[in-house]
């Protein structure tokens, strides 16, 4: 039986870039890092310590040489907030390409995008 949802895989064309988005405009924090030295690296990323989720930034160019049949596609993420009117103008203020505030039968949600173009949802949850 699963229990949980544990790492996110997120394929990128440049870790340190990603790594400097997630922790400088969206303020993520870095877990862990592991590198073997030949080419294998990885980054753990999660919005706090402790987080149950965390996103792993993996090389996509290095990860496809070792999987060539592995998708490598952005999976479609979807972030919760408190305060959605706080987190869409820091990210705006961050240069964060962001969409519209949408009001959904959920909640209002709106979507960024990371300097590689992959795009994300965020919605509102008090």
């Amino acid at each position: 039986m699963i229990s949980k949802l544990g790492q996110i895989m997120l394929y990128v064309n440049n870790q340190d870039e990603a790594v400097n988005f997630w922790t400088e405009k969206v303020g993520f924090t870095v877990i862990s890092e592991e590198n073997n030295g030949q080419g294998f690296r990885w980054i753990e990323i999660a919005p706090t310590k402790g987080a149950d989720t965390s996103i792993i930034l993996h090389n996509k160019e290095f990860v496809a040489k070792m999987s060539p049949d592995m998708n490598l596609g952005t999976p479609s993420l979807m972030f919760f907030t408190e305060n959605l009117d706080q987190l869409y103008s820091d990210l705006s203020n961050k240069n964060v390409k962001v969409g519209e505030i949408v009001e959904m039968p959920s909640g209002r949600v709106f979507n960024f995008a990371d300097d590689e173009e992959n795009y994300f949802a965020v919605m509102e949850k008090k």
